[in-house]
């Protein structure tokens, strides 16, 4: 599995963390090793373009997903494969959304990727019954990661080292980070 993380922002942003957590959801999802990811964070006015374009909606927004071949979770039996899709993230707006939640940005940003990772899967939240689905089904993937985490214990490698200090249940400071670094994650 090949999850690509790219911050095109000045957020203090750990593409380990990132990768690592796709890699864990979209395996809890039962989407095959050969698939593909992207995860990208952008800037406000770089998110608020592609929602304008996309989405008709003017303003930055959180999240946006952008699929490629429509995988959907496997059925335990199989295990779908493809190019999953594009992720992006606005760390900006993530911040505002994480101060009124009372959590951290990092865990906000977090919640985010899983949240564009089931909508690549084919969820939506556009009636009560659905939202109630995918939202309790994100919340379920975060804190089971979130635990993991902390236990120091996730697809065979310890994580706990690529969680910012303070990140959960902390503060998540901005912190200035050369622009455009990447890194491309690989299943062990």
């Amino acid at each position: 599995m090949s999850i690509e993380v790219t911050n095109e922002t000045q957020w203090d942003i750990e593409p380990k963390l990132f990768s690592d957590l796709g890699i864990w959801v979209l395996d809890q999802m039962r989407v095959s090793t050969q698939s593909d990811l992207t995860v990208l964070f952008y800037e406000a006015d770089a998110i608020a373009e592609l929602h304008e374009r996309w989405m008709n909606l003017k303003g930055p927004t959180d999240v946006m997903s952008f699929p490629m071949d429509e995988l959907r979770p496997g059925d335990g039996k199989s295990i779908v494969e493809g190019i999953l899709g594009d992720i992006v993230i606005c760390p900006s707006v993530a911040a505002q959304q994480a101060a009124a939640a009372g959590h951290s940005t990092t865990e906000e940003m977090m919640l985010l990727a899983i949240h564009g990772m089931l909508h690549l899967l084919g969820y939506d939240h556009t009636t009560a019954d659905q939202e109630r689905q995918m939202f309790g089904l994100q919340r379920q993937l975060l804190l089971t990661f979130l635990a993991q985490l902390q236990g120091g214990a996730t697809q065979g490698e310890t994580a706990q080292a690529w969680l910012p200090e303070g990140a959960i249940g902390g503060a998540d400071p901005r912190r200035a980070l050369r622009k455009g670094h990447s890194t491309k994650g690989t299943e062990a």
